[in-house]
């Protein structure tokens, strides 16, 4: 990883702040590890900037879950500071300590165009602090249904554009779970799920697979790769949704036989047309 350089647009007082650069402003193997981290998950959320920014408008861009800001922080030092065009990156969190000290790194390192809500995920869909329209919703690692709700904050903001990092999906896991003795009775794919740990990994799949159907039904073209480079992290999973506006049909009828199939006709509206 000799090869990882700092750019030079980079601020270095932030880089020490997230322990990406020492205090002496030096990099060891772990800070390199992290600086790698970091350009990986820019290189995909760039060219989606990158379009935008050929529209010649302002920019707006929410960070669900955003825990410290990294990313928030690091997105607009690569790519928001250069703007002069009242670009906003807003970041949603639900620990207030997090939130005051984002608050004063940010007015430290004159970012003035980030905001930080003391917010739930929930919360943010019908909170007035926040645009009625937005261009790019993230959420990295939002826990089960943070995720859920930051897709609902995204459909009902118009989002053009949704990068999605799932955590801890435990919601369906729990409904196949409950209903898995009856499930057993009526069909042999049940067998897939029936051992606890299958439970849970089926579960966290299938919730992935129905977000994409969801976005899929609403208009969104959907890619599904790996965040390769997050080495510190078993849910390693990228959604990214853009809005294209195409043919909803197909999406939502397979949606529905997927929830059908599965015995989850009971949550079909967290996964149809939740918005």
């Amino acid at each position: 990883m000799a090869d990882i350089e700092i750019r030079p647009e980079q601020s270095i007082e932030l880089l020490k702040a997230l322990h990406i650069l020492t205090r002496d402003g030096k990099m060891n193997q772990d800070s390199r590890r992290k600086l790698k981290q970091v350009y990986h998950l820019f290189q995909f959320i760039e060219p989606l900037l990158q379009q935008l920014d050929q529209e010649d408008k302002s920019i707006s861009l929410v960070d669900h879950g955003a825990g410290k800001s990294y990313l928030g922080f690091i997105l607009y030092d690569l790519f928001f500071k250069k703007r002069h065009d009242g670009s906003v990156i807003h970041s949603i969190e639900t620990r207030a300590e997090l939130v005051e000290s984002a608050r004063a790194l940010a007015q430290r390192l004159d970012f003035e165009h980030m905001r930080f809500h003391h917010l739930s995920v929930a919360d943010s869909i019908t909170s007035d602090v926040l645009p009625p329209t937005v261009d790019i919703v993230t959420a990295l690692h939002a826990c089960d249904t943070a995720t859920d709700d930051a897709i609902s904050f995204a459909l009902r903001k118009q989002a053009r554009f949704m990068v999605l990092v799932p955590c801890c999906q435990a919601e369906v896991a729990a409904t196949l779970k409950r209903l898995k003795s009856q499930s057993l009775a009526r069909d042999v794919l049940t067998e897939i799920w029936r051992h606890p740990i299958h439970t849970r990994e089926f579960g966290s799949h299938v919730t992935n697979v129905l977000r994409c159907l969801q976005l899929e039904a609403h208009g969104y073209q959907v890619n599904v790769t790996e965040l390769v480079g997050w080495e510190h992290s078993m849910k390693n999973e990228l959604i990214i949704a853009t809005y294209k506006d195409l043919p909803r049909q197909k999406a939502a009828r397979r949606l529905t036989e997927v929830l059908g199939t599965l015995g989850l006709e009971q949550m079909a509206e967290r996964y149809w047309l939740a918005a």
